[in-house]
């Protein structure tokens, strides 16, 4: 079991693959060129003021959600971080899952996450965009969890509605929620952008 307090879990990686030298350029090229010969169209952009946000990411329905994830970020030039379970991040992996983006959480914690997430916020200086998938898993769920609309709301910045539609082969981002603190209108929102773009495994998304 992982012993580390959760506070310092949420420790993002300033030196990631989205702003490494000469690796990123490359990859955000790569990515691209693979996106267009799959048939996958981009959209959309994040506001150059625009310095931290919550990207909510959906819909999580496969284990191929995290590459394709990763090619539309490049391709879109988003710099995001991304919650994984602790487990991911042992000996010998912590440093390349880190490098990817990712920040290690102790899932058995969870009462302890929402506030570690916003300090991180409030601590990191700079651009921060953790990225969260609001299903929560890739199994088929009926209710959505709620943690990103704490996240954001406890660390006073916007969601950023990011998509991939399997359907259309569309992934981009959609518009940006500024967080009211009234979650059933906001959560109605959030759902009534998401109810028509289809997942990998469409069965496993539901955004009712």
């Amino acid at each position: 079991m992982n012993s580390e307090p959760v506070a310092n879990v949420f420790r993002p990686a300033s030196l990631t693959v989205f702003n490494t030298p000469v690796v990123t350029p490359i990859l955000r090229f790569g990515s691209k060129l693979c996106l267009r010969m799959l048939g996958w169209r981009l959209h959309g952009s994040i506001p150059d003021h625009m310095k931290k946000a919550v990207v909510i990411a959906a819909p999580h329905t496969s284990n191929w959600d995290l590459p394709y994830s990763l090619m539309a970020g490049f391709g879109l030039g988003l710099q995001a971080h991304w919650l994984g379970k602790a487990s991911l991040f042992g000996f010998p992996f912590k440093g390349i899952m880190r490098w990817l983006g990712g920040i290690g959480v102790d899932r058995s914690r969870s009462g302890q996450l929402v506030s570690a997430a916003v300090d991180c916020f409030k601590q990191t200086e700079g651009r921060l965009f953790l990225m969260i998938p609001p299903e929560g898993t890739r199994r088929k769920v009926r209710e959505w969890k709620t943690g990103f609309y704490y996240i954001a709301q406890g660390a006073q910045v916007p969601i950023i509605m990011a998509y991939m539609d399997h359907a259309k082969k569309e992934a981009g981002f959609g518009p940006c929620l500024e967080v009211t603190g009234d979650i059933e209108v906001d959560m109605a929102t959030v759902k009534a952008f998401y109810a028509p773009i289809r997942g990998l495994k469409p069965d496993q998304f539901d955004a009712g």
